[in-house]
Formats: C-alpha cells, sequence, structure tokens
C-alpha cells in the first residue's frame, strides 16, 4: 500500500455563489468524498491510505468549514448543492463520471446531490442520518450540547455527541483523540445545532431518491443505533438499485476505527462493471 504525498486544493462554486473547496490526492478514477458532521476533510485521513493508490480522492470540504466559504441563509438543499457542483467540476476536469462516497450526514447530502446532477457513476453512503435529530439527540442531551457550546467547551462538546448520540466508549473516543482530525472537529463544533435542526422531510424525499438510479451501497455498522439502522432500511426502499453491507462488529464510526474493512468494502463495489 502507498500513498501519494502530492496534495492539491482546487474550488468550485456553488449555486448560490458560496466557494466549496476540495483536497485531491491518489491515482485513478475520481472519487469525491463527502465528510459528516463535526469534521472537514481532515477527517478521512485514516481511509486515505487505502484508496489513494486507487482513486483519485477529491475530499470536500463542506461549507463553513475548513477551505469552503459559507452562506447566509444555511439549509440542507445548499449542501445538495454543494456537493453536486463539486461532482460536477470533478467531473469536468476528469473527463468522466465520478464516484460519490459519504458519511452520516455527508451521505445525506450526497444521496441529494444525486438527484441533481447526471455526473455520479456510482453512490456509497455510509449511514445516512435521515431520520428526525431527536431520535439521536433528545431534547435533554441538545440542551447540554447548546450549554458547552455557549461555554466555550467544543471539545467537551464534541466528546459527548460522539458518546452519548453514537456510542462511542472509551477505547474509541480515546483513539479519536489521539487522530490529525481531532482539532478539526473541536473547531466546527459550532456547526452541529444548524444541522440538528434539519427536519427529515428537508434531509430525504423518497420521490426524489427514487430518481437516483445509479448502483449504489449503503454501508452499515452492525452495533449502530437502530435510528440509524432504520435510516438505512428507508434510503434502501426509495432507491431502486440498492444494496446493503453490514460491518459487523463495527458502529457509526468504522470508516476511520476500521479503514482497510471499509475500504474493501467501498473498493470492491466502485471497481464492478469497469
Amino acid at each position: 500500500m502507498t500513498r501519494t504525498d502530492d496534495v492539491t486544493l482546487a474550488h468550485t462554486t456553488s449555486r448560490d455563489g458560496t466557494r466549496i473547496g476540495y483536497f485531491t490526492t491518489g491515482e485513478g478514477p475520481p472519487l469525491v468524498l463527502v465528510h459528516g458532521g463535526l469534521g472537514d476533510h481532515t477527517r478521512w485521513g485514516e481511509l486515505l491510505p487505502y484508496l489513494e493508490p486507487h482513486r483519485t480522492v477529491h475530499a470536500m470540504d463542506r461549507r463553513g468549514r475548513g477551505a469552503s466559504g459559507d452562506g447566509p441563509d444555511y439549509a440542507p438543499q445548499r449542501e445538495f448543492e454543494d456537493v453536486a457542483a463539486v461532482v460536477d467540476a470533478v467531473a469536468e476536469r476528469s473527463g468522466s463520471a465520478v464516484d460519490l462516497y459519504g458519511i452520516s450526514n455527508g451521505a445525506t447530502f450526497a444521496l441529494g446531490a444525486a438527484a441533481l446532477t447526471d455526473n455520479i457513476r456510482r453512490l456509497a453512503l455510509y449511514e445516512p442520518g435521515i431520520a428526525d435529530a431527536e431520535d439521536l439527540v433528545p431534547p435533554e442531551l441538545e440542551e447540554r450540547l447548546d450549554a458547552l457550546l455557549a461555554d466555550g467547551d467544543n471539545e467537551g462538546l464534541v466528546e459527548t455527541f460522539f458518546r452519548e448520540a453514537l456510542g462511542c466508549g472509551d477505547g474509541d473516543l480515546a483513539t479519536m483523540r489521539a487522530q490529525p482530525s481531532w482539532p478539526a472537529r473541536v473547531a466546527v463544533a459550532h456547526t452541529l445545532p444548524r444541522e440538528l435542526r434539519n427536519t427529515p422531510e428537508q434531509l430525504f424525499d423518497p420521490a426524489r431518491a427514487a430518481t437516483v438510479t445509479v448502483p449504489t451501497l449503503l454501508l452499515q455498522g452492525s452495533e449502530s443505533p437502530e435510528s440509524l439502522r432504520a435510516d438505512v432500511r428507508r434510503v434502501a426502499d426509495a432507491v431502486p438499485d440498492t444494496r446493503i453491507a453490514i460491518l459487523e462488529g463495527q458502529a457509526h464510526s468504522a470508516d476511520f476505527l476500521a479503514p482497510q474493512l471499509v475500504a474493501e468494502q467501498l473498493l470492491a463495489f466502485l471497481e464492478e462493471g469497469q
């Protein structure tokens, strides 16, 4: 396994005029990565070495993070448009259709983008979050997260969210805190409240999802919360050409806690039909 050291940064402009940055590494057919909440492109650090020998990877920063700007009015639709803008820019740059992989909220926005562009070849989604946020973050926990943010305890907010909403244990949290992406997670803690306010109707429309006809892989951890497993089933019921792969013993953070396992599933899916 080799890794490409050269990293290039490019920008594209989303529909509302916001500049969205994406970082390119690796060799091979194009693959766009969309991170979830509480992070930026650096959260792919553990997965990238397994992908870069096989794919030219374009890891975007979602709006309000890292190399990307932000707009005055936040809505999930803007995030759909951001992902579609990056896909279209990469497709034009590479002269080919693009594979797209997203995790958590990033998977939700990748699915929304797939209804906005014809430049996607294959779509892979790790546990898109489309249910009411209260299923993961009940009001009492949301109040505590808001209080931590108001007190300037961004790190406490991130740790509390991963521990109590996503079920991460002490070992998982210790691994995450040791990763280079941890400071970026802390730095974007202020973006979590606006994502928790997204409604299921804004995030997921079964009729819109039914228009996504590209082959789609849904990855799911066997130990993930039931609400996330239910979301995977809802997406599978709506998107026509879909399969589900269960990652035994894993939860919502497998792509950086068990990156080789995720890469094997992802690359096997992407290499079909080539």
